[in-house]
């Protein structure tokens, strides 16, 4: 539909089988749109979206006749058979009129419509239907997409509307935010409605995405590259992750001029999904809408895919598919074959398949055909193979409507479909679409040089992707005897050419399936290099002058000197060999010195150096003392001048280490035209070090290293340490200063104080030669510190750090009650008493000394008849390395047999006290003591225990030495591997984890030393529940009675029978209730039973274990029979004698002669007497029990039974 301006201006429209186009003159575009435009193709529903995005460039055309001119090209035999007449929409002074009557069909096949000034003609194909409606401001899916998209869940930047010029670029950009994202979201962008820009990628469109890591923000680009007019309309982008969805649209604006718009709308299904695309990259729908200028220029022809096909050479099919985007070359060549196929009427069918459908790999299709009778069977092939109803393929029926639809479509799933109703059938194609390859790092322009290796590279999308490589715009192939070699790296594909010749300048190029790259490659001549060039030289006056270069190529040149060409004599020497050239004069002179050039041949380079004649630089040092030292005291100033000589004058450089010493600050240097000067204001004693003095000219370069020595008062010596305290004195002892202030140490003072005083004293009043000193006349518990000073020529240091704190103190005094504990035939244990006098410095704890009797001091002692006190100090042994504090210890590790000497000493800070010897020496050898086993009173009796409980016995016994003690079980040897038991030296412990009636018996322990024995016994018995009676028999039946007796159990459980348990049950229900408990004989009379009930009894077992498991019941059952009929009785329940009525909180209820009082969450409020009361004519009867609450519970209260005179059957 076009809008005309006004009334009278021609609109030709011209609709066939295969092509409708519009032809206008000099469009001007208003802002109105058009709202919906639907077109059919024998009645299939192609698109509203080419024919909205043509009508939209050719809205306010203005036109200079009312004539509209058609020619029909369907059948003219029968006018009901023309088709559906276009209903033309026109905007006229604000006013719509709709001309859509059709007056007269004449023979010819023509038609006019009414209200039309003048005759209007209008072509009527039979296959082709335009409807068009209203024509407004703005299209309704427009605004709802603006209100959509002003919802943004997931947009925090959304792309705006722009405008560009032709050819010119424009980037859109879309961002979103990923920090409740766990994955990227996939992002779409469409041109339109339905056109999705990911398979136009290429030369003039871009789609590129980022990431931000540290915003949490993914960027979404797309770049329109060199744009054209036909890219303006309305575009949008889609964002989706998991359920969230948002979208946004947006307007692109190509400002431009167009004098003529040709719309061709091919027939071909293939081309209107976008497949087939002349160039891909473009934006103008490719095959769909093509956009060129008649009047001025001739029109280009087309390139049509399907007349490619079906002219061009089978094997070149592939070809034609790769360069032309077509991605399954299989479903074109069988709808090739197809398209000359005349589409029948169906009997069965109302409504048929479409000709073909196209899917997005992942996406879902939906096949419909409606039925003429609904009763026909309907069936679904692919490929001719029947399709089951499954989770892929969902039927459907609605009303005459057989719908099938496909889920999750992949490659397999394109097939011809087809479905059969009755005798007839309709068939499609299904085209799944597989996502274009786009190439998204594209080929860079390369030069290079005849011989080298070169390699041009590009990325795509996808790994090993299929890609073609063109040079010159024919294909290259990876045969291994081309030149050229292709390699695949995942998305990375390179074209590699080893040896570059002249003749591979050209252009390459790569294409896939949905973008292409091209570069340029250049190959050249090598061009000459210099390998070596000459170099500028400065040489002594009569040294040699030696100028060398080194070229790429091996070719004569020439040498020049200031420009005048030299030539070789006996004193100047031309050389050259291979690339190598050589200028060489063994003695210089002074006119030697100028601008030396190379220049080779047949090349327009030239290869120059300098060449200066110099004297070198020289330092006198002859005022210096031996190596070269100057001494200075600290805070003096040096000021240190050196001759120089050299010519040109030489520039000076002083240094110290890597520093360079500048011409200001406290150290600098001072220069004069014949000696330098090196000054050092108030010189300290980091200035101490060798300074460098360095002279350079062209000439050359001399240089000396000059002493500087500081001398200076030493450092302080470190902090004094105190090695040993008396009661008045104490030693301390030092280090010597890590400097000496370049001066050799004299001696040392030392002051002390007392620690809470700050007053020092000092000890020495001549110098003390040493680093050690004793300061005497000091106070017994008083804390002291010392320090210490150092003196050399040049002065005293300051004061060392103090010393630690120190106390002088005396030693305790010896300990007192020294005597042996025990003695083994390894150790001998020592017991003491702490020592009388303590003293200010306390006890630290004691040092355990002996030595063995034999010795040589030992029998010296002995002779002379002395004790064994003053033995030398390395014949003691200590025993403990670390002090004790306690007043016993275990001297180990003795030889049995051997006798040893035992002194103690008490240490404290002041030292060891005087030692406590032991009077006599000790023999190491144990004293035999009779075993005796100390059986623990429980043990005495038999001990119980239940299956699966532990049984852990501990059994203390004495003895030695080394007690033996061995258990036995009912006189055999106990399995260690079924019972554990372990020994120490006091105790023995027998342990089953898991304990079993196997378990059960005489275990019996014994305890041996050398030839004494001591035995003990203790009885285990392993208890389990018993099994049930053997037999239970109703003996007799009386009025309410029965009399019931039984046997008892063959398996006691390994205990004796402690009673039995006796239930009742009514034959109807089969509840079990208690009726006699812990009972001890084997027959029991069962009394005030309900008559007319009939009842099964049953008797559990007891020991001390509990019940048994299972119970054993009567065969029989037994009838209590009525002797007449007595009314049901009346229940009343009462709490501590009060009624309880109408309370929600309880309920009550009676079952069998069972009356059950239910409270609903108990509190201690409900605790007290209970009372259940039942009357009837003969009497009443009465049961009290009490209740107690103490936590959360759901209580129930039973009364078993009630007399007989009392309840009904």
């Amino acid at each position: 539909m076009v809008q005309c301006s006004a009334p009278g201006k021609p609109l030709i429209c011209c609709f066939s089988q295969y092509c409708c186009s519009f032809s206008v003159p000099k469009p001007q575009f208003p802002e109105e749109k058009l709202h919906c435009l639907n077109i059919f193709y024998n009645n299939f529903h192609l698109t509203n979206y080419f024919f909205h995005r043509i009508l939209h460039d050719m809205q306010g055309m203005v036109f200079t006749d009312s004539q509209i001119l058609c020619f029909c090209h369907g059948r003219k035999e029968k006018s009901s058979e023309v088709g559906f007449i276009p209903a033309l929409l026109c905007r006229h002074r604000g006013k719509t009129s709709l001309y859509n009557g059709l007056k007269s069909l004449g023979s010819s096949g023509k038609c006019t419509l009414e209200g039309v000034k003048h005759p209007q003609m209008i072509d009527i194909s039979p296959s082709l239907c335009i409807s068009v409606w209203s024509l407004g401001e703005g299209a309704p899916e427009e605004s709802e997409k603006r209100d959509d998209s002003q919802r943004s869940t997931l947009f925090v930047e959304k792309p705006q509307s722009g405008t560009v010029s032709v050819g010119g670029n424009i980037t859109f950009i879309a961002k979103v935010e990923a920090k409740d994202l766990l994955r990227k979201p996939n992002v779409k962008w469409f041109k339109g409605k339905w056109m999705d820009l990911a398979s136009k990628a290429g030369k003039h469109l871009q789609l590129k995405e980022s990431f931000e890591r540290h915003t949490k923000i993914h960027t979404f680009e797309m770049q329109i590259i060199k744009a054209k007019e036909n890219y303006a309309g309305n575009y949008r982008c889609e964002v989706s992750y998991k359920d969230k969805f948002d979208s946004c649209s947006f307007d692109l604006e190509v400002t431009g001029k167009v004098t003529f718009v040709s719309v061709k709308i091919y027939n071909n299904l293939f081309l209107f999904f976008g497949e087939g695309q002349e160039d891909a990259g473009e934006l103008d729908f490719s095959g769909l809408l093509k956009r060129r200028e008649v009047k001025q220029q001739e029109e280009e022809p087309e390139v049509d895919v399907w007349d490619l096909l079906k002219n061009a050479n089978p094997s070149e099919y592939e070809k034609i598919a790769f360069q032309y985007g077509i991605t399954d070359l299989r479903g074109m060549l069988k709808r090739l074959k197809r398209m000359r196929r005349e589409v029948k009427k169906s009997a069965a069918f109302a409504k048929g398949l479409d000709p073909a459908y196209q899917v997005d790999k992942g996406g879902k299709v939906r096949f419909m055909v409606e039925l003429a009778d609904p009763t026909v069977e309907l069936k679904w092939y692919k490929n001719g193979q029947e399709i089951r109803p499954s989770a892929k393929y969902i039927f459907e029926h609605k009303g005459n409507q057989r719908i099938l639809f496909i889920n999750n479509c992949t490659m397999a799933d394109d097939a011809r479909y087809y479905v059969t109703a009755g005798d007839e059938k309709c068939s499609t194609e299904l085209f799944v679409r597989d996502p274009p390859i786009l190439v998204t790092k594209g080929l860079e322009d390369t030069s290079t040089y005849v011989g080298e290796r070169v390699e041009l590279s590009c990325e795509v999308s996808e790994d090993d992707a299929n890609v073609k490589w063109f040079r010159n715009g024919v294909e290259l192939t990876n045969d291994p005897k081309s030149r050229y070699r292709i390699k695949v790296e995942g998305k990375k594909h390179t074209l590699v050419i080893e040896e570059a010749a002249k003749n591979d300048t050209a252009t390459y190029s790569v294409m896939t399936t949905g973008g292409q790259s091209e570069a340029k490659l250049a190959v050249d001549l090598r061009p000459l290099k210099i390998s070596l060039a000459l170099e500028d030289q400065t040489v002594r006056l009569g040294q040699e002058i030696h100028l060398k270069c080194e070229i790429s190529e091996n070719v004569e040149g020439k040498w020049y000197k200031n420009g005048q060409l030299i030539e070789a004599s006996d004193r100047v020497k031309l050389y050259h060999k291979g690339r190598i050239h050589r200028f060489v004069i063994p003695v210089s002179a002074v006119d030697d010195e100028g601008e030396y050039m190379f220049v080779p041949d047949a090349y327009n380079i030239n290869i120059p150096c300098k060449v200066h004649i110099v004297d070198p630089p020289k330092l006198h040092l002859d005022g210096l003392g031996e190596n070269n030292t100057v001494t200075v005291v600290a805070g003096n100033k040096l000021r240190l001048e050196i001759p120089i000589t050299g010519e040109p004058p030489p520039k000076v450089f002083w240094s110290r280490g890597d520093k360079m010493v500048t011409d200001s600050g406290r150290i600098r240097a001072e220069s004069y035209p014949d000696s330098s000067c090196l000054v050092i204001d108030a010189a300290e004693r980091e200035d101490s070090g060798a300074f460098r003095i360095t002279l350079k000219n062209e000439a050359g370069e001399d240089t000396a290293l000059i002493n500087i020595k500081v001398v200076d008062v030493p450092d302080p010596p470190q902090a004094p340490n105190v090695t040993e305290v008396g009661e008045d004195w104490c030693i301390m002892t030092w280090e010597p200063p890590a400097n000496d202030g370049g001066s050799p140490i004299l001696g040392y003072f030392i002051e002390r104080k007392k620690k809470q005083s700050s007053r020092w004293m000092r000890l020495n009043f001549e110098l003390c030669k040493e680093t050690t000193f004793e300061p005497k006349k000091m106070i017994e518990g008083v804390a002291y510190e010392v320090r210490v000073f150092a003196v050399n020529a040049i002065g005293m240091s300051k004061p060392s750090m103090p010393s630690k704190s120190f106390v002088p103190l005396a030693v305790t005094s010896p300990p007192t009650l020294l005597a042996v504990d025990s003695v083994t035939d390894t150790s001998v244990t020592m017991k003491w008493r702490p020592p009388d006098q303590i003293g200010a410095a306390g006890l630290d704890g004691y040092v355990v000394e002996y030595c063995f009797e034999g010795s040589i001091s030992t029998d010296l002692s002995e002779e002379l008849g002395e004790p064994p006190f003053n033995l030398e100090a390395d014949e003691w042994i200590v025993a403990n390395p670390e002090l004790t504090d306690k007043t016993k210890f275990t001297i180990n590790g003795l030889p049995t047999g051997s006798k040893i000497l035992v002194r103690v000493k008490a240490v404290n800070a002041a030292g060891e006290s005087e030692p406590k010897y032991h009077p006599q020496p000790i023999l190491v050898k144990e004293v035999i003591e009779p075993p005796k086993i100390r059986l623990p009173r429980h043990l005495k009796q038999t001990y119980t225990r239940r299956v699966g409980e532990t049984v852990n016995l501990v059994i203390p016994f004495q003895g030695k030495p080394r007690a033996k003690v061995s258990w036995e079980k009912n006189g055999s040897p106990i399995d260690k591997n079924d019972i554990n038991i372990r020994n120490t030296e006091h105790d023995t412990i027998i342990f089953i984890r898991k304990a079993e009636r196997g378990h059960s018996g005489e275990y019996n322990m014994k305890v041996e030393v050398e030839n004494l024995v001591d035995k003990a016994t203790i009885d285990i018995q392993i208890i389990d529940r018993p099994g049930p009676p053997e037999v239970v028999t109703i003996e007799d039946v009386w009025g309410e009675n029965v009399n019931l007796s039984w046997k008892p159990p063959k398996d006691d459980g390994n205990a004796a029978i402690t009673g039995y348990t006796i239930q009742k049950a009514d034959k109807k229900s089969m509840e079990w209730f208690t009726v006699i408990e812990h009972y001890h004989r084997t027959s029991a009379t069962i009394n005030e039973l309900v008559i007319g009930n009939e009842y099964y009894f049953r008797v559990f077992a007891e020991n001390m274990c509990g019940l048994s498991e299972d119970a054993t019941m009567t065969k029989e059952s037994a009838l209590i029979a009525k002797d007449g009929h007595i009314s049901k009785p009346k229940i009343t329940w009462m709490k501590n004698k009060i009624v309880i009525m109408n309370d929600p909180r309880y309920r009550m209820f009676s079952n069998q002669g069972v009356c059950t009082l239910e409270i609903r969450k108990p509190s201690p409020y409900d605790g007290g007497t209970y009372t259940c009361r039942a009357v009837n004519e003969l009497g009443e009867a009465e049961v009290d029990c009490k209740l107690e609450v103490r936590g959360k519970s759901f209580k129930t209260l039973q009364i078993p039974s009630l007399p007989e005179h009392c309840l009904q059957s």
